[in-house]
């Protein structure tokens, strides 16, 4: 496929990917894709990131039913960062971090210190099974 070789693949063959959700406009987390990630998620139209810790394809949603619908895939003008638009599905609408919260990015830095801004929308321990 043509249209992934114009991706700018890190030394490790992967780029990273924002996923922000399309009524929102929130950024809901941050993740790699490799090329086969790439591939999956435009023809699924659902997120397929890169587990760096893992080292496998990982399909959001597999294990907590957190899905992304992909509306649409971006690159940016250096060609080495992706940008997904999408609709977060599940069992609990709108949960798309791995903390029970809507969006990986809820630490704020107030005056010196993290703070969460975002409440936990479900514990964990009722998502993941172990």
């Amino acid at each position: 496929m043509e249209w992934l070789d114009q991706i700018k693949w890190d030394a490790d063959g992967l780029v990273p990917v924002i996923a922000q959700e399309q009524g929102s406009g929130d950024v809901l987390m941050f993740a790699w894709m490799n090329r086969e990630a790439v591939a999956r998620t435009a023809e699924l139209g659902q997120a397929v990131y890169w587990s760096r810790s893992r080292r496998k394809l990982w399909h959001k949603g597999e294990e907590s039913g957190h899905v992304q619908q992909v509306h649409s895939i971006r690159m940016d003008c250096d060609n080495d960062v992706l940008l997904l638009t999408i609709t977060q599905h599940g069992h609990e609408p709108g949960i798309a971090c791995h903390t029970g919260r809507h969006s990986c990015f809820f630490q704020r830095l107030d005056n010196g210190r993290w703070t969460s801004v975002e409440p936990v929308l479900k514990d964990p321990a009722h998502i993941y099974k172990s």
